[in-house]
């Protein structure tokens, strides 16, 4: 179990450290969404979200984590997550995507906000929930990072989701993945090193 939970926090660190700055060098690419087309041995056909095919090979030692459905219930004071999410204007984020951490991961990933790229000018911010306000939209959640704090604004269409340990087996056809970290080989070619598999969902970070 503890090498377990090791790879799971190295899966979601090293994902979310990346995820710093949006500008990738030659030899790490960006995120990369999709649903798995075939398995071939070590390597995935993955079709992306923007429509096109991408052959994936694994890494041998690529870490994989699980994504489970949770909701807002599952967020608790003092618990620290992930949030996908728009700023608005008057400097709250709406969040849509929300996902758990592992109590674990807590002071292995880091707490930040910055710049993700998910969706155009989309955020991500890793912190602690210190309040929950309701309201008629959904609920308000003030979280802290160590440069600081947001209220975040959790609607009805906000994707909330757990991580969990996972392993290579989930990697099947029809399987909704994430790519967190990977390295561009000289031949072009994309090694996976850290992913994300939606159980039941497709991860919307």
């Amino acid at each position: 179990m503890r090498w377990i939970a090791r790879a799971t926090v190295a899966a979601a660190g090293l994902g979310l450290i990346a995820a710093s700055t949006m500008t990738a060098s030659a030899q790490q690419p960006g995120r990369i969404r999709g649903q798995i087309e075939k398995v071939d041995g070590p390597t995935l056909v993955l079709k992306t979200r923007d429509g096109g095919t991408v052959n994936v090979k694994l890494a041998d030692d690529a870490r994989v984590a699980g994504l489970n459905k949770a909701t807002l219930a599952d967020i608790k004071d003092d618990t620290f997550i992930g949030i996908a999410g728009m700023p608005e204007a008057d400097g709250t984020i709406k969040a849509f995507s929300i996902h758990i951490f592992l109590p674990a991961q807590r002071g292995v990933v880091p707490e930040r906000h910055g710049p993700w790229d998910a969706k155009t000018g989309s955020t991500m911010t890793n912190a602690v929930v210190g309040a929950k306000v309701g309201g008629k939209d959904g609920e308000t959640l003030t979280v802290k990072y160590k440069e600081g704090e947001k209220k975040v604004v959790v609607g009805p269409d906000t994707v909330i989701a757990a991580v969990a340990p996972g392993n290579k087996d989930e990697l099947k056809p029809g399987a909704q993945i994430i790519i967190m970290a990977s390295e561009k080989q000289a031949d072009g070619s994309i090694v996976a090193k850290n992913l994300y598999v939606g159980r039941g969902l497709t991860p919307a970070m």
